[in-house]
C-alpha cells in the first residue's frame, strides 16, 4: 500500500492553524516517540538534528491514535473548525 497513492483520494481543507499542540519539551523526552509509528497519515515526523516534533497537521485524518498513544498525554488535539479539516468520501 502507498500512503502518498491513498491520502490523495481524500479531500482536505486545512486550516491556517494546528489543531495539533504536542509539548515539545516532553517530545525530548520521550524515548519511544509512539506518535510517529501509530499515525495512519504520516502527521508525526521526528527531526533528531533540531531535537523537536515536526506536524504535518494538514494531512491529519482526525482519528485521534496520536492523541490514545502518546504516553505523557501531552498532546493538545481537537477536530479541526468548522469546514476544515478531512472529508471522506465513503463512511
Amino acid at each position: 500500500m502507498n500512503l502518498d497513492k491513498n491520502l490523495s483520494t481524500l479531500k482536505y481543507t486545512p486550516d491556517k492553524e494546528s489543531h495539533l499542540k504536542p509539548c515539545q519539551e516532553d517530545c525530548r523526552t520521550c524515548t519511544k516517540r509512539p506518535c510517529v509509528n501509530a499515525c495512519p497519515a504520516g502527521v508525526y515526523e521526528w527531526l533528531e538534528d533540531e531535537q523537536r516534533l515536526l506536524v504535518k497537521y494538514e494531512n491529519c485524518l482526525e482519528c485521534g491514535a496520536c492523541r490514545i498513544i502518546c504516553e505523557k498525554q501531552s498532546l493538545e488535539w481537537e477536530y479541526p473548525k468548522g469546514t476544515k479539516g478531512v472529508m471522506f468520501k465513503r463512511g
